[in-house]
């Protein structure tokens, strides 16, 4: 008789101090979160950076490899998401106290009963644009990544924290007071931007909850940026409290002619989305929120005609 082969030893993964066998091609985000470790996530496509990892030994099959620049990639880091387990590996966990950019809370105030708008100082200025996101780091090693609010130039970064349901982060953003430390991870920009180019074209902004955050600074630069062309901004809310920038907005579009704001409640999302009507085949749109509001709304600028490649979308996945 033939002897049988030797089963194949399973791949083991090295992180924290501890090491454990995987199967071949587990996703090395559900490996180190299924041994503990707390690796923290929101997009799991690449886009918020928020699962930083750095492979120390051993190579693991890269999905997404053109998600990270070549420097950061040249230093070992890689998008835990994006990577399969398939051989022996060490990696070494983002460590926000070595890593990431001390910081302090400016200030905390709500925006209606459940939004927190938190303001972050940097301990050194930091160079974005509007709608990039960055993780939060509290001192307890709870981290969240989150959309930034405010506009280059403000003395502070801003994010809107949804405390609707509780959150690892919004429960501990609850009780921070100003000048409480806080670290800043990885600065990332989605798909959402404003182009200057863009100057004389329809933009539509279409939100859902705090999807808006990061709309709110895409709008306000291109207000800024003396934008021609019309804009439309759709804000979808599970009721009348949860348009909590109603007033900001309308204070913008009573000063800019060129500005349509509509407000609109969950339950009207349909209704809504079937008026909508395409007037110009130059009309971008940028999309944020749930995935299901954004499937939602693109699936409708589909089939009115606006082109694919005018269709930038950020989605945010709810923290496991």
């Amino acid at each position: 008789m033939r002897p049988g082969r030797a089963p194949v030893p399973e791949p083991r993964v090295h992180a924290a101090g501890r090491a454990w066998p995987v199967p071949a091609g587990s996703n090395l985000l559900d490996a180190l979160n299924g041994a503990g470790l707390r690796v923290p996530y929101s997009c799991r496509s690449g886009s918020c950076h928020a699962c930083l990892v750095r492979c120390v030994r051993g190579e693991l099959l890269d999905e997404r490899p053109e998600a990270l620049s070549e420097e950061r990639r040249d230093q070992g880091w890689r998008l835990a998401c994006q990577c399969r387990v398939v051989g022996d590996v060490e990696v070494r966990l983002f460590d926000p106290a070595h890593d990431g950019l001390p910081a302090r809370v400016a200030s905390l105030d709500w925006l209606g009963s459940r939004v927190l708008r938190l303001r972050v100082q940097p301990e050194r200025p930091l160079r974005y644009e509007a709608g990039q996101h960055l993780v939060l780091w509290a001192d307890t090693g709870v981290a969240r990544p989150y959309s930034l609010a405010s506009l280059p130039g403000d003395p502070w970064l801003e994010f809107h924290l949804d405390c609707r349901q509780g959150g690892a982060f919004s429960d501990v953003a609850r009780h921070l007071r100003p000048g409480n430390p806080l670290r800043l991870g990885e600065l990332r920009g989605g798909a959402l931007h404003y182009d200057p180019d863009w100057s004389e074209r329809p933009l539509w902004l279409l939100a859902a909850g705090t999807g808006l955050a990061p709309l709110w600074g895409v709008l306000r630069e291109a207000l800024r940026q003396h934008h021609q062309g019309p804009i439309r901004v759709i804000h979808q809310a599970n009721d009348e409290v949860g348009h909590y920038l109603a007033e900001p907005l309308r204070a913008l579009a009573a000063a800019h002619p060129q500005l349509q704001v509509q407000l609109v409640a969950e339950s009207e999302q349909a209704a809504v989305l079937a008026e909508l009507r395409l007037v110009s085949r130059q009309t971008l749109a940028l999309l944020c929120g749930s995935p299901a509001s954004v499937e939602a709304f693109a699936r409708r600028l589909f089939l009115i005609g606006v082109p694919r490649n005018q269709v930038l979308a950020d989605l945010f996945l709810p923290h496991a």
